[in-house]
């Protein structure tokens, strides 16, 4: 049971694979990051030794990767930041709406809350009390 970064990763998969657990650690940086501590991507996470995890965080640190915390914690500050200078996409994100230039008539649902408001879309089952 290998934790890095305050992240357990999954014992049964690749090391190149369970490092993409940690917010903000993709499969190139893992890449980059195995590279760095010469380490094989192929290797299980139960299969790693003590000296192996310890160079892996290691590497995460000396290469000052925002992971985790520090990352969801400044991504919140930019969409404030957005929010309280009033600009586009700031009241995008107030509104909960899409602020990439995605059209609203159809394709949001995700954003919106699952809205149907089309006929028969919010009926009720016939044996659901109403």
């Amino acid at each position: 049971m290998a934790r890095i970064a305050g992240v357990t990763l999954p014992n049964d998969k690749r090391i190149e694979i369970a490092l993409t657990y940690i917010y903000g650690v993709g499969i190139n940086l893992s890449h980059s990051i195995l590279a760095g501590a010469k380490i094989d991507g192929n290797i299980r996470v139960k299969d790693l030794k003590e000296n192996q995890l310890s160079a892996i965080r290691e590497q995460i640190e000396n290469k000052k990767l925002r992971v985790e915390g520090d990352l969801k914690r400044d991504i919140l500050m930019h969409i404030r930041r957005l929010k309280d200078i009033g600009c586009y996409r700031g009241v995008r994100h107030i509104k909960h709406l899409p602020l990439r230039g995605q059209r609203t008539k159809t394709n949001t649902r995700t954003v919106r809350g699952n809205v149907r408001r089309t006929m028969g879309s919010g009926r009720k089952d016939a044996h659901q009390k109403t």
